[in-house]
């Protein structure tokens, strides 16, 4: 069912037929456009006449023109540079459910915000503005000047070294807090990593990445109990030498008074 607010944004045409597929085909060849391309909202099913011998009601069907996603995503993005006054240079590709979206032109590090926050946010907006646009969900990536591929490269340096020193260390080790999207990159690049593993903890937005060692596979931890065990055999074997030397001890003969 299509809602008010969205009938106002979309263009469209009403047609009749003698079934409710006769009626959209005959839309859809006046619109020129095929069936994945309109959303149709049926006014009327028709009715057959009594035994089929008398006219009968046609079909109704209202088949409104779906909005280009690229010009949604598009005009928003104008709209706003156009409010923050910047000349953003907008490329979208959409390649079935996902929309690359690359901004180029001046002044693009005050869209990437610190750390990516400000990108973040906007790509967000874009996509809540997308999808309410789609039938079906779509992935929007938003990005400029390859920031997104500088920080995962940043994110996987970051990543390992954290990793290891779990792994040397045998303590947790907690990272700071980060989006869904970069705590995304943190586990799939330790997916494999020997000797720890990852979990996610807290709320938003400040959920963090714990990495966690695996004691049992080496470390500093592991290092401490093969010394433990180690101790605990060289203390047994003293006892036991102890032991043999006092029973094969002669006994002293007893001096007459």
């Amino acid at each position: 069912m299509i809602r008010g607010e969205e009938r106002k944004n979309m263009k469209y045409i009403e047609k009749q037929g003698k079934t409710v597929e006769d009626a959209i085909t005959n839309a859809l060849v006046e619109m020129g456009l095929t069936s994945d391309q309109v959303v149709v909202e049926v006014i009327n099913e028709g009715a057959k006449g009594l035994f089929g011998l008398f006219s009968k009601k046609q079909a109704t069907v209202r088949v409104f023109r779906k909005e280009n996603l690229d010009n949604v995503a598009r005009k928003f993005l104008e709209d706003v540079f156009r409010d923050m006054g910047l000349v953003v240079d907008i490329k979208t590709s959409l390649n079935e459910n996902n929309l690359d979206i690359h901004l180029s032109g001046d002044s693009m590090g005050l869209l990437i915000g610190k750390r990516g926050q400000t990108l973040d946010s906007l790509q967000y907006l874009v996509s809540l503005v997308v999808n309410k646009a789609s039938d079906s969900y779509i992935r929007v990536k938003l990005d400029t000047e390859n920031y997104r591929g500088k920080r995962k490269e940043t994110l996987e340096k970051l990543a390992f070294g954290i990793a290891k020193k779990a792994r040397k260390t045998g303590k947790k080790q907690f990272l700071e807090p980060m989006n869904p999207n970069d705590r995304r990159i943190i586990h799939s690049t330790l997916q494999s990593f020997n000797g720890v593993s990852t979990t996610s903890e807290g709320n938003e937005p400040f959920r963090k990445v714990v990495v966690v060692p695996e004691n049992n596979k080496g470390g500093k931890a592991s290092k401490n109990n093969r010394n433990n065990n180690k101790n605990n055999n060289k203390r047994n074997n003293n006892n036991r030498r102890n032991n043999n030397r006092n029973y094969n001890r002669k006994p002293k003969k007893k001096v007459e008074e």
